[in-house]
């Protein structure tokens, strides 16, 4: 099978076998016939050895060698095509895996010949995605093959080309796509209940492995939030044009992430309900075993669409870019399910951890817990219901503290420095790897207490003990205790200024390790939250971020900001607007005549007669003239020269 190997080596762009293939002539017409020929003549006497050579012909040759121009070409495509789907559709008892898998890798080689259009590849995509499970195995196969190709081609091109539309299929395809995905990660979560004992340890020895389909939703995913996120626009290039191209693309990839955000988040919904489901069968059952299920659905879990998808969509969604009023107003909805889902769910599982159940059923540990509350506080206790953040410890990143360290053995002339800043920190503490040694004790290790060389000095190491170079340690010799360093930054700067000699070895010039840490102890370091409580907090965050988005409206436009003096005058406040036709807002017009007085006492408030209380038909009801302090109403009547009305008695 050289052949083969050469197609697989063809196969990686890295090689300059690829480069010298992609310029060969392409391959004749009557070539391509010859090869169906002699792939026909091998069906008809099921010679397989041959069949599987002209498969590989067939990979290599629709990859390279050929291009689809004239008539007869395509004629000679159409027949290959026909060939190959024979074989692909053959009964399983009539086909080997291995040639129904070389006919997959054929057909995925010479998508875009065997099938030219956008149409016809979205019908062979519909076709193998709505059929593969249920008409052949060949076709849920060919299905994977393709789909693992255009995931690999997406993430090889994932800050944008000319051929991502190629790569990115329609929203159909991608809704079909999501439904299997959502179908298998049901599937794997069901397993934990429904397979034996040692079926299931075989299960957990398997995952998590993303399938074909999940693997190109991952793609997808990646693809535009990369796209999104990660790409700043060109600063040199200020023109207009530019600018408004970059908007639209800019809106067109937010479009697109609400709508797969959408889907993702609705899919996750079922599985999460399915979890839900298992969790609690597997609680109320009897099994010898299920104690180890309960602790491995975790770990199936995170090879779903939960563990694959999730996370990184939830990480993705808290950048500045996707803070959208938009994207708020949509997800929200969704958001606030799947944090009701997934906290119901990590609160079942902990509830049936051994160190739980111990810890909540422990008389001296309740006892003790209740005998140091106080009155109110144990009100309050009996009324609250125990969380799925009850009893656990929310790690925090830099309690585990930062290595800080020199290449092992440092050589001739090397210089280190290095900077450590852990904010909020009140001091640092530093502890050194014993093996700490340098050849001499000028070659010395000294920290400041800031964030450069101009800062405080706190203390300098250098030398061995070990019988070399000096023989001897600088001052009292690499510290085995902690050193304290105040502040919340601390500087290594580390100079090898002699020349290393030739009976010196590697232990006595083996550099030096530093682990800064915030806190003097790293025991209660922790290593981690259980996946569901952590992606309980996830949703919870984005669910608070969104929520807040949505409490503070839109954002405040430049008009607005121009008129805010306007905005503020109580005069205009007051006022009835209306939209005219064209879009302009104007105050109401009052129509007459109204039902309402025409004049208001200004030493009194209004209030309206019992009888016109219900307003008139029509888009606004009459509305009294805007009411004045009597001071300006006494300086307008001066000015204008007209008396104040006065209301005459009605004579019965």
């Amino acid at each position: 099978m050289c052949i083969h190997q050469l197609n697989l080596l063809a196969a990686s762009n890295n090689l300059p076998i690829s480069n010298f293939l992609g310029k060969q002539h392409p391959i004749e017409a009557h070539h391509l016939s010859s090869i169906c020929d002699i792939m026909e003549k091998a069906m008809v006497n099921g010679d397989t050895c041959i069949i599987r050579c002209i498969l590989v012909v067939f990979q290599v040759v629709f990859k390279f060698f050929f291009s689809p121009q004239t008539e007869r070409n395509r004629d000679i495509v159409r027949r290959s095509g026909l060939l190959l789907w024979q074989l692909l559709m053959a009964p399983r008892d009539q086909i080997c895996s291995e040639i129904q898998k070389e006919v997959c890798l054929a057909i995925s080689s010479g998508l875009n010949i065997l099938y030219p259009g956008e149409a016809e590849i979205n019908n062979l995509l519909k076709l193998v995605l709505t059929e593969g499970e249920n008409r052949n195995s060949g076709l849920s196969q060919l299905r994977d093959v393709i789909l693992t190709n255009l995931a690999e081609q997406l993430q090889n091109n994932r800050f944008g080309s000319e051929d991502d539309d190629h790569y990115r299929l329609n929203d159909e395809l991608l809704h079909y796509i999501l439904k299997i995905v959502v179908r298998e990660s049901c599937v794997l979560i069901t397993k934990c209940q429904t397979v034996s004992k040692d079926d299931f340890q075989r299960l957990l020895s398997t995952v998590p492995a993303a399938s074909s389909c999940l693997r190109y939703l991952m793609a997808v995913q990646n693809h535009l939030l990369s796209n999104t996120i990660l790409i700043k626009p060109d600063d040199n290039d200020d023109s207009d044009s530019s600018l408004q191209g970059e908007t639209l693309k800019v809106q067109e990839l937010k479009t697109s992430i609400l709508s797969l955000a959408t889907q993702i988040l609705t899919g996750c919904d079922e599985v999460l309900e399915m979890l839900q489901q298992v969790t609690t069968a597997l609680i109320n059952s009897d099994i010898s075993d299920r104690e180890q299920r309960l602790k491995g659905l975790e770990q199936i879990t995170k090879a779903t669409m939960l563990g694959h998808l999730l996370p990184v969509l939830l990480t993705s969604l808290m950048h500045p870019n996707l803070q959208t009023l938009t994207m708020a107003d949509a997800l929200m909805p969704q958001l606030v399910q799947l944090v009701l889902y997934t906290s119901q769910t990590a609160l079942l599982l902990k509830t049936q951890s051994p160190v739980f159940s111990e810890l909540n059923n422990s008389p001296s540990c309740a006892a003790e817990q209740k005998g140091k509350q106080l009155p109110d506080e144990r009100m309050l206790e009996e009324k609250e219901e125990p969380g799925f953040l009850t009893g656990l410890k929310i790690p925090a990143p830099w309690a585990a503290g930062k290595t800080v360290e020199t290449v092992h053995p440092v050589r001739d002339n090397y210089k280190f420095k290095e900077t450590v800043h852990i904010p909020g920190a009140r001091c640092l503490y530093l502890r050194f790897d014993n093996r700490c040694s340098s050849q001499y004790d000028y070659d010395k290790l000294v920290i400041y207490a800031g964030p450069s060389t101009n800062s405080r000095k706190v203390a300098e190491y250098g030398g061995n003990t070990l019988g070399y170079g000096s023989r001897s340690v600088l001052g009292t010799g690499w510290p085995k205790d902690l050193v304290k360093v105040e502040g919340d930054t601390v500087t290594f700067s580390f100079e090898m200024r002699s020349g290393r000699e030739h009976n010196t070895p590697d232990k006595a010039m083996w550099g030096f390790a530093c682990t800064v840490r915030a806190q003097e102890s790293s025991e209660d370091v922790s290593g981690g939250l259980p996946f569901l409580v952590d992606l309980a907090l996830g949703l919870s965050v984005l669910a608070c971020s969104m929520l807040r988005i949505l409490y503070n409206g839109p954002e405040i436009t430049k008009d607005e900001e121009t008129c805010q003096e306007l905005l503020r005058s109580k005069l205009l406040q007051r006022c009835q607007w209306q939209v005219e036709a064209n879009g302009v807002i104007s105050p109401a017009l009052t129509p007459s005549p109204s039902p309402l007085p025409l004049t208001i006492e200004e030493d009194r408030e209004f209030t309206y007669p019992s009888d016109v209380l219900v307003p008139p038909v029509g888009h606004y009801f009459d509305l009294p003239r805007i009411r004045l302090p009597p001071g300006i109403m006494i300086k307008l009547r001066e000015i204008s020269g007209r008396a104040r009305p006065q209301f005459r008695p009605s004579i019965k």
